[in-house]
């Protein structure tokens, strides 16, 4: 639907025009090459692209120089967009009363590598029935199926230790569904109010959530990712969540448009 040019164009004008709708002011520093809106398309397409920094920057610098001549050297474009990933928060949703939470287990490093490197920071937990050595990132999904939040931990973390962030929304939403793996007994400190724990063939409207995970394996990638650091690790899923949110929209008015569903894996071409 979209060639390599339509596509890079047309996000960073979207991205641009979400930063000057949102209402927030983001300041450029006066000895910055790079415009926030500029590093914020950077960001999304290393997330949407689906590669190692490496293969990302070989990609950018050949393909996108046309558009970002001021791009950055590769360490130097990294570090920038660890440093500057809060920007990327406005594109999460707003709250909604009903919402769906799940986790989705991203491999870091193979297993026989485990405890290799005093550095590492993934952690060895089961993810699909396998064994992986990463983390798990839980999304908050509202009704539309937007990220309102997420969180990301080791992988050996168990799913009900996430209620500390979905805790944070009760007032705002209602009944969060999730399946039975969010459940807390009461000596660890019980269920929220407004977790609906599904069990197996309940509620199958929370596929929207699996619905979700299949764009992020198969579209952006992210069944594993080789960031090495936290903050690499919180960088990826943060622009990864921006880019998700922003293609969705995306996406939705061009079905209207179109009077047909279109998916994000039909527009994106990199």
């Amino acid at each position: 639907m979209y060639s390599i040019a339509d596509f890079v164009i047309t996000l960073f004008v979207r991205v641009d025009d979400a930063i000057k709708n949102s209402g927030q002011t983001i300041e450029k520093d006066r000895r910055a090459k790079l415009w926030p809106s500029e590093l914020l398309t950077l960001g999304m397409l290393h997330a949407i692209k689906g590669k190692n920094q490496s293969a990302f920057y070989r990609w950018a610098f050949a393909n996108l120089r046309i558009w970002f001549p001021n791009l950055p050297e590769r360490t130097r474009l990294f570090r920038l967009l660890a440093k500057y990933q809060q920007w990327a928060d406005q594109f999460l949703a707003d709250s909604e009363p009903v919402g769906y939470a799940d986790s989705l287990g991203i491999e870091l490093i193979h297993p026989r590598r485990e405890g290799r490197s005093s550095k590492q920071i993934g952690k060895k937990g089961k993810s699909n029935h396998r064994w992986i050595v990463g983390i798990k990132y839980c999304p908050f999904l509202t009704a539309r199926g937007r990220i309102r939040d997420w969180d990301a931990e080791g992988a050996n973390t168990h799913d009900g230790d996430f209620q500390r962030i979905l805790n944070c929304y009760q007032d705002d939403c209602k009944d969060l569904f999730v399946d039975s793996g969010f459940h807390r007994s009461d000596k660890r400190g019980g269920d929220g109010k407004h977790l609906r724990i599904c069990k197996r063939g309940e509620n199958n409207i929370r596929m929207m959530i699996e619905t979700m995970f299949s764009v992020w394996v198969g579209v952006f990638g992210m069944k594993k990712i080789t960031n090495r650091t936290w903050l690499s690790v919180e960088a990826r899923l943060n622009f990864a969540s921006a880019a998700y949110n922003l293609l969705m929209d995306w996406t939705e008015q061009l079905s209207i448009d179109a009077k047909k569903h279109i998916g994000i894996a039909e527009i994106v071409c990199l």
